[in-house]
C-alpha cells in the first residue's frame, strides 16, 4: 500500500446549521456539495480548503456526545496550518470563540493555539 494524502476528514455534528456556519463563515471552508439523505435524516456537506476537499460535515439524529476532551480514544484533533498565529486568533475572537493562550511547541519551536467547533471539537492553529 502507498497511501498518497489524507482525503478527507469527517465530523459529526450536532447542530448541522450551526457547525456550517462555523466552518464555512468563521474558518473560511468552501461548500463543495451539500446533500439532504432522506433515509437516515442526514446532512453530508463536502467542504474545501483552498479547493482542496478536506472535510465531510455530517449531522445524524441521536448522535452521542463526545466522551471526554481532549484525551478520548480517536481523533485528538485537527490542525490547521496558518502564516501568523496572531491575526488568526483576533479572527476568532472577533467571531466570539474563545482560544486558548498561544504556546511554543518545545520540539518545532513553532507557535500554535487550540480552541473548538460548536461541538467541543478541538481544532488546533499551527503557524508555519
Amino acid at each position: 500500500m502507498q497511501l498518497q494524502a489524507v482525503h478527507h476528514i469527517a465530523i459529526i455534528c450536532s447542530d448541522y446549521e450551526a457547525s456550517k456556519a462555523f466552518y464555512t463563515d468563521i474558518l473560511g471552508f468552501t461548500i463543495i456539495r451539500e446533500v439532504y439523505r432522506e433515509d437516515r435524516d442526514s446532512y453530508k456537506l463536502d467542504l474545501a480548503l483552498n479547493d482542496t476537499y478536506l472535510i465531510e460535515l455530517f449531522s445524524f439524529p441521536e448522535a452521542p456526545e463526545r466522551p471526554s476532551y481532549p484525551e478520548a480514544r480517536g481523533l485528538r484533533h485537527l490542525a490547521f496550518e496558518v502564516k501568523n498565529i496572531e491575526e488568526a486568533v483576533a479572527e476568532l475572537h472577533q467571531s466570539c470563540i474563545q482560544v486558548e493562550e498561544i504556546r511554543i511547541d518545545p520540539y518545532t519551536s513553532k507557535r500554535f493555539t487550540f480552541f473548538s467547533d460548536p461541538d467541543g471539537l478541538p481544532l488546533e492553529l499551527y503557524e508555519i
